[in-house]
């Protein structure tokens, strides 16, 4: 039976990565100046000068049980089976909202087959699990073999990154275990991470610069040891930071990454000026620990 996959928004995949592949997005969303909207509907880098140039911190907010339901339910009523891979269950209630539509699905539809895969991340984490998953789907197996091919990629991937101030995390209340770091980041600019599906501190350093550069040679041992599979470099509002750390991995891999710009719902938790990398290994990846 063909196998789709259903993601959300916060996976920011690449037109380039998805094409072809049987994926669906389902949409968070973003309340600025009092207006609500869809992130796939949202001119990021406008969002970003609007949040600046008024001071507001805007909110963000799950996808509505009927999307979701929605998602689920035209894949089974399509014939197809159907594997969800969503947003870290620590960051946002997106994956229990899943749970729930996935057994409304399953009490009018009790044949069904929908896997659901809690990524533990978001950004090209959760995207990478997602194109494994359609992948495999694309290739005509089973719905058990390609929720099992996204939980495995969550598994091999990594995601690092400097923010500008810990400020947005802060009031986001998505800091997680990089709370120890508030009150020295004057002295300091912290490589972050996801590790257990919260934010998490890596290392800290003395300058963005430094920081940037701590990144590209951290990914850089990385895939000396544990080989690479692909990378991604994000950016919030930072071209200019995001083109250098392309250029850095340039250096390592041979060949341009692809920027994948963030949109707003992770963007104003992490805040503008914040760049970094994801990227797959051959081999499992811990997460937060430094080597």
């Amino acid at each position: 039976m063909p196998v789709r996959v259903v993601t959300d928004s916060t996976s920011y995949i690449p037109p380039e990565m998805s094409a072809g592949l049987p994926i669906e997005v389902v949409s968070l969303s973003a309340t600025l100046g009092g207006v609500t909207e869809r992130e796939v509907d949202i001119d990021a880098e406008s969002f970003y000068r609007r949040m600046q140039e008024t001071g507001e911190f805007p909110t963000t907010s799950q996808p509505t049980v009927a999307e979701i339901l929605g998602a689920l339910e035209s894949g089974v009523e399509a014939g197809d089976d159907v594997v969800g891979v969503f947003i870290s269950s620590d960051m946002s209630g997106t994956f229990a909202t899943a749970q729930m539509a996935r057994d409304q699905v399953l009490e009018r539809h009790p044949d069904a087959r929908i896997e659901l895969v809690d990524s533990r991340s978001n950004s090209m984490e959760l995207g990478f699990a997602a194109v494994a998953a359609a992948r495999v789907a694309a290739e005509g197996r089973t719905v058990e073999e390609a929720a099992e091919a996204a939980r495995r990629m969550v598994e091999h991937t990594r995601w690092l990154f400097v923010p500008q101030t810990l400020d947005y995390l802060k009031m986001g209340g998505r800091i997680g275990t990089a709370s120890a770091l508030l009150g020295s980041l004057l002295e300091i600019r912290p490589i972050l991470t996801v590790d257990g599906g919260q934010t998490a501190p890596v290392k800290k350093v003395r300058t963005r610069a430094r920081a940037i550069a701590e990144i590209a040679e951290m990914f850089m041992r990385d895939v000396k040891e544990r080989g690479l599979d692909d990378v991604v470099v994000h950016h919030i509002h930072d071209e200019e930071a995001a083109a250098d750390l392309a250029g850095r991995v340039e250096a390592v891999i041979g060949r341009r990454p692809l920027i994948v710009p963030l949109g707003p719902v992770i963007g104003v938790h992490v805040g503008p000026g914040s760049v970094g990398l994801v990227y797959s290994t051959d081999k499992a990846q811990p997460k937060a620990t430094e080597r």
